[in-house]
């Protein structure tokens, strides 16, 4: 028999729940209800109100507009899928160095690694903009990717711990097989590591969708502006009309979403087995 106190606890963890989620979701709906509105009706109604009817001209002027928003999705995609494969592939390696690896001063070098998780990225931003102007590289493709490029302390750390747990039976039994490393790699710890690579896909794709300061620092104008520049610079451009600059998060929240579907269960996988140590 349920005791009153577990009944009342259940109830006290159901509303805490249920509020966390509105606070949670409640933008991201307000962003789309506001998106298929006309800015007549966004001024006239309640925020909360539905569309009526559902319009898609907040869309179609952003894509075919001014606004050049459709070059923007094509820039951040473009950003992004480089800096994926890029930092991917490099954490991977070194990983797999750090992990698997003897070598002299391996433990002191990935704590130093490591250290890097300790500083803020605000401090890079200044250095890295005098580098990428000595390079001449400001207001290009590169000077957006270059800086992300080659992995970051955080995915190496997970990767490590992960390959880690790998059972070290397998990678000696290849060994006396006569595999090398590359082979070890490509054939062993590569595949057996595919929810973390999965999760950490993720984490980097949101990641540099979401990029805000570096490409405003490093970029002028339109020909290489990114979603988040683009999104901000509405504001000043269309005179605050917020039914455009919702389409505009809508449309940026869209390809996030879609990615989340397709990997969550690779996400929640890998959650389980390494615990996020």
């Amino acid at each position: 028999m349920t005791s009153p106190s577990r009944v009342l606890t259940s109830i006290g963890a159901y509303v805490v729940l249920t509020l966390a989620a509105v606070v949670t979701l409640g933008p991201f709906l307000l962003s789309v209800l506001t998106a298929f509105k006309s800015p007549g009706q966004f001024a006239s109604d309640g925020s909360l109100t539905a569309p009526a009817p559902f319009l898609l001209d907040n869309f179609v002027t952003l894509l075919t507009g001014p606004a050049e928003f459709g070059n923007a999705i094509f820039v951040t995609v473009a950003v992004t899928a480089v800096i994926v494969v890029f930092q991917l592939g490099f954490s991977v390696l070194a990983a797999y160095a750090f992990a698997r690896i003897d070598f002299a001063g391996r433990r002191v070098l990935f704590w130093a690694y490591l250290s890097g998780l300790m500083v803020p990225n605000i401090v890079l931003v200044i250095p890295l903009y005098l580098m990428m102007v000595e390079l001449g590289l400001r207001n290009t493709f590169w000077g957006l990717v270059l800086p992300f490029m080659f992995g970051s302390p955080y995915a190496i750390f997970l990767l490590r711990e992960y390959f880690r747990g790998i059972p070290t039976d397998l990678v000696d039994a290849a060994r006396i097989d006569g595999a090398g490393h590359w082979r070890i790699l490509g054939s062993i710890i590569v595949p057996l590591s595919k929810p973390i690579l999965a999760t950490l896909t993720l984490i980097t794709i949101v990641s540099q969708w979401n990029s805000f300061l570096w490409p405003l620092v490093i970029t002028t104008g339109p020909d290489w502006r990114v979603i988040t520049v683009a999104t901000a610079s509405l504001q000043s451009q269309y005179n605050g009309n917020w039914t455009l600059v919702m389409a505009a998060t809508t449309l940026a929240l869209v390809p996030l979403v879609v990615l989340f579907l397709i990997f969550q269960k690779q996400v929640v996988r890998s959650i389980t087995i390494s615990g996020f140590k």
